[in-house]
């Protein structure tokens, strides 16, 4: 593996391409694009969150496919925050549940833990 950071894209699938749109767009105050497929791929939609690919860091969708269903599995992607108790907060109002409220993790900074509409978890990560 190279020194750059080892994540380097993200899916977060879904059975409500909309209504998971509509949560993570409300709780992280972004706005999501539809991402272009290749040519002859269908069977799946992709929303992509804010991303600059020459940034370090991961960029990834939100990914409806077929055969593929939401919840828990054993990915958990975190999300970055300047202060993650100011998203957490928005989690519940925007149709998830907090599982984690803001909590230290030491050097490592703070996490909160949240479900999202689609019955996955994901976390909140600040070092603030």
């Amino acid at each position: 593996m190279s020194a750059s950071n080892p994540v380097v894209w993200f899916e977060i699938y879904t059975d409500d391409l909309a209504r998971a749109r509509v949560f993570y767009e409300a709780v992280l105050d972004v706005t999501l694009e539809p991402l272009p497929l290749p040519d002859g791929t269908d069977g799946f939609q992709m929303l992509a969150f804010p991303a600059n690919m020459e940034n370090p860091g991961a960029g990834g969708t939100l990914c409806k496919m077929e055969g593929v269903s939401p919840g828990m599995g054993g990915t958990l992607v975190y999300f970055n925050c300047t202060d993650c108790a100011v998203e957490a907060g928005r989690v519940e109002a925007a149709g998830g549940k907090l599982h984690q409220a803001k909590m230290s993790i030491g050097d490592y900074g703070n996490i909160a833990l949240a479900f999202d509409t689609e019955g996955n978890m994901f976390g909140l990560h600040s070092m603030g």
